[in-house]
């Protein structure tokens, strides 16, 4: 199988050839990286499958209230969207100089950090006294959080086995989905009983208990070189990884699966409690059981990857999330439910894939690869959150749909230009050859 079309395969980059702001090294013993069956390996995983929740249960602790939190402040479905919009945007700008700080004080120390202070916000989120307060707080809750995603990422890049890097990111992502999911159900149930203010507040306690869990399970680093902060050195290095295709593609992907997904999760409890479905606050919170689709697919896209190849396993991504789409547009809740799965399904396997992809592609700074991934993918549902919900005011739920089929064409576009730029660069060698003879 040819290499993915994101060239993920490729493990030399343009940045390589730049200095590291921190001068990080990884140990070249692969035997002695965490790997399933040797000691650590467990404890790692479900420290960071711990994490995941509590990551995307705060993080999008919200969206599945939207509708409470719009009648309870007189907010339009845009306007209550950006309680959702505003945390993601702020990780998005701050994962890249959280990053930073972890090439220096250690992946461990700021995954720490980073979830005890989101953790401590998440407990003032339910006092909000107004809209305007309760997007600031979720603003600043996003920036902790930021120091979350990319250290995870490069802990892993740099304390497991290659071969199994895929499979291990995979579980990180489905503890997102396992977050993003309980988050919400619990929220559904607590506000349709007690208010959406008491379901704020049952998710910080949620997140409480995670985050001791982490603490407690994360195995020490062994792979890890502290360094001093260089800005001229980071900026050359972030520099260099912009400058290289390959991860530009991934990038891009990233953004744009989070825009699909975003845009579907932010406004669909607005269609759901409407005509001509009509299901009450906890049902709604419900649906989101079929993150659980998404848990399934994350933790598979190693297999995937081993059968199709990183690019058969983004073209199936897609597909599956573009037909999740079109049959989310049905009346019938059965049919619009079965949607929702296969976006989930697609949406998750394709970050799977991608976010791993940059791991293993970026051979130095590997936090700040990891970084620009994780800004583009937040970017993403920010940008996805706040557009879909204009699109619905504006056109109803296909008008959300066309937004995300926009998106789903652009992931394949950028697919297929990524295999051609393979296939010449596969080709340019022999070209070279044959001149010379």
């Amino acid at each position: 199988m040819p290499p993915a079309s994101t060239g993920a395969s490729t493990l030399t980059v343009a940045a390589s050839n730049q200095p590291s702001p921190v001068a990080a090294t990884v140990p070249a013993v692969a035997a002695e990286r965490l790997e399933p069956g040797r000691p650590g390996y467990r404890r790692m995983s479900f420290a960071l499958f711990a994490a995941g929740v509590a990551t995307f249960a705060l993080l999008y602790s919200t969206q599945a209230l939207l509708p409470a939190v719009s009648a309870s402040f007189g907010a339009t479905a845009g306007q209550a969207s950006w309680t959702v919009s505003a945390a993601t945007g702020a990780l998005a700008l701050c994962v890249l100089p959280m990053s930073a700080l972890s090439e220096r004080f250690g992946r461990r120390q700021m995954m720490t950090a980073s979830l005890a202070v989101a953790v401590v916000v998440g407990l003032f989120v339910p006092f909000a006294p107004s809209i305007g307060w309760l997007i600031a707080l979720r603003a600043i809750q996003g920036a902790a959080l930021a120091g979350l995603p990319a250290s995870a990422m490069a802990y892993l890049a740099e304390e497991v086995r290659p071969k199994a890097l895929v499979a291990a990111i995979g579980l990180f992502v489905a503890g997102n989905s396992i977050g993003g999911m309980s988050g919400r159900i619990l929220t559904g149930w607590v506000a349709q009983a007690w208010g959406w203010r008491a379901a704020l507040g049952a998710v910080g306690l949620l997140a409480v208990g995670c985050a001791v869990v982490f603490h407690f399970m994360i195995p020490r680093a062994r792979h890890f070189t502290p360094g001093s902060l260089n800005p001229r050195a980071l900026a050359k290095t972030v520099g260099g990884h912009l400058a290289d295709p390959l991860l530009r593609r991934l990038y891009a992907i990233g953004a744009l699966f989070m825009t699909v997904f975003g845009a579907v999760y932010t406004v669909i409890g607005y269609r759901l409690v409407e005509a001509p479905f009509n299901l009450p606050q906890g049902v709604v919170g419900s649906i989101f059981l079929v993150y659980l689709v998404g848990t399934v697919s994350s933790a598979a896209a190693g297999r995937l990857v081993a059968r199709l190849g990183r690019r058969g396993a983004l073209y199936l991504a897609v597909s599956t999330t573009a037909a999740g789409l079109l049959l989310s547009l049905a009346d019938q809740l059965a049919a619009a439910l079965l949607g929702l799965v296969l976006i989930t399904a697609g949406f998750f396997a394709g970050h799977a894939v991608a976010s791993s992809s940059v791991s293993r592609t970026a051979t130095k700074g590997r936090a700040q690869a990891s970084a620009l991934y994780q800004s583009a993918y937040y970017l993403g549902s920010s940008v996805g959150g706040t557009l879909g919900a204009v699109a619905f005011h504006a056109g109803g739920w296909a008008g959300t749909v066309t937004l995300g089929l926009v998106a789903v064409l652009g992931v394949v576009s950028i697919t297929l230009f990524g295999s051609r730029a393979a296939r010449t660069e596969r080709l340019r060698p022999s070209t070279v050859v044959s001149v010379q003879n």
